[in-house]
């Protein structure tokens, strides 16, 4: 509001005397003459407004000018450190996420080691299983061929008596019989195992 009334008062100050020397009684004049009163009113009017603006216009303007200059200077510096404390967290994110990958890594490889142990762990204890079925069906072999085979030697001792009571015709004693037929394949069975 300042400036306004600074300028009305330099165009009243400038355009007062103008009018005023022209409409001066001379009354016409060319084009280029040289009006030596209205240069002397121009040049005071001129060295006038130099003065109001020196005095009341320049020195804000100049203060506005640098405050503009050194706010503009202030958010550069801001902007310059704003970009230096982001480049920083960028290189810290950079930093962090390197290191979770890192990290991901690590697990990923530990996971596939202990797995791998596992796996090894579950293949042994199935292989031990596996053998442990194996002598346990071998132990029930051998023990169904040795059921199989004192069963066959007293079907054997059956019909031995059988068809010795047949061809004898005779009732013999059943249990004496018995024990002989029995010791006989005893000592076969020894000899067998021998030949």
């Amino acid at each position: 509001m300042r400036v306004s009334q600074i300028t009305a008062a330099v165009f009243v100050l400038v355009v007062s005397p103008i009018e005023l020397l022209g409409q001066g009684g001379e009354g016409g004049g060319g084009l280029y003459d040289i009006n030596t009163g209205l240069s002397f009113w121009t040049l005071v009017v001129f060295a006038i407004l130099v003065l109001i603006l020196g005095k009341y216009a320049w020195g804000p303007i100049l203060a506005a000018v640098d405050a503009r200059e050194k706010g503009i200077q202030t958010a550069l510096d801001e902007a310059a450190e704003r970009n230096q404390e982001a480049e920083k967290l960028l290189a810290n994110y950079k930093e962090n996420l390197a290191d979770a990958r890192r990290q991901a890594n690590e697990l990923l490889a530990e996971g596939k080691a202990a797995g791998e142990s596992i796996r090894m762990e579950i293949e042994e204890k199935a292989r031990g299983e596996a053998q442990s079925i194996i002598e346990r069906a071998r132990a029930e072999i051998e023990r169904e061929r040795d059921a199989a085979i004192a069963e066959i030697r007293r079907e054997s001792v059956d019909l031995a008596l059988a068809a010795a009571t047949r061809l004898v015709q005779e009732n013999l004693d059943q249990e004496k019989d018995r024990v002989l037929v029995e010791r006989y394949l005893t000592e076969l069975g020894g000899a067998g195992g021998e030949g």
